[in-house]
């Protein structure tokens, strides 16, 4: 029997285990970054005739370009605090305040509101429904042009059912750089936005909440 001291055997293990080192892990590949979507662009106006079409006794129309944003709200979008969603839609309120003022749009009684996003040229499937939260943030700047002061208006009295028809959804011309934008239809309604008036929901005179 071969005897050896324990140094012997820790200069033993020392050695097997450097000769048992796996190969160097090969170097991570870099992610690839994603385009610069370029400089601001303006997208193509959307058609405002077909939807005047299908509301009830429109009156005068605008039409607004949002200012360009490189962060929207949607309702996919988790963000890492509740801070960060808050500033990112006290900011979009305001540019909806900063805006309507110059267009130099009057207050209103009654409106329809249309939302028309200009997504990215990405080969994608897109649903402007899922930017929601911007057009709400949108709208809340345009009535209340002050958070701190609830009870000053300006576009309508309130954004509630009896004043506002929307803000409703809509897919518009795409980018041509930049991040995607948003564009906003204001239509002046006359006539109460009620399911008693068989005209404002439908289009017709024939309400079916009536025998």
């Amino acid at each position: 029997m071969v005897r050896i001291t324990a140094k012997q055997y820790r200069e033993i293990l020392a050695q097997r285990r450097r000769g048992a080192q796996p190969p160097a892990a090969a170097a991570a590949v870099p992610k690839k970054p994603a385009a610069a979507p370029g400089p601001p662009s303006t997208p193509t106006p959307p058609a405002v005739e077909p939807l005047l079409a299908g509301l009830p006794h429109p009156g005068r129309h605008w039409t607004l370009l949002m200012p360009y944003a490189e962060e929207m709200l949607t309702s996919n979008k988790r963000y890492r605090h509740w801070s960060v969603e808050h500033s990112i839609r006290k900011r979009l309120r305001s540019d909806a305040t900063g805006l309507i003022r110059p267009m130099q749009v009057p207050q209103l009684q009654r409106a329809a509101i249309f939302y028309v996003l200009h997504p990215r040229k990405l080969n994608r499937s897109r649903d402007p429904g899922n930017w929601a939260p911007t057009a709400k943030a949108y709208v809340d700047g345009l009535v209340t042009p002050n958070p701190d002061l609830p009870r000053l208006r300006h576009l309508l009295p309130d954004d509630d059912h009896e004043h506002l028809l929307g803000p409703n959804p809509l897919m518009g011309a795409p980018v041509e750089t930049g991040f995607a934008r948003m564009s906003l239809v204001i239509v002046e309604l006359h006539g109460p936005l009620t399911s008693a008036n068989g005209e404002t929901v439908t289009g017709t005179g024939t309400s079916t909440y009536r025998n």
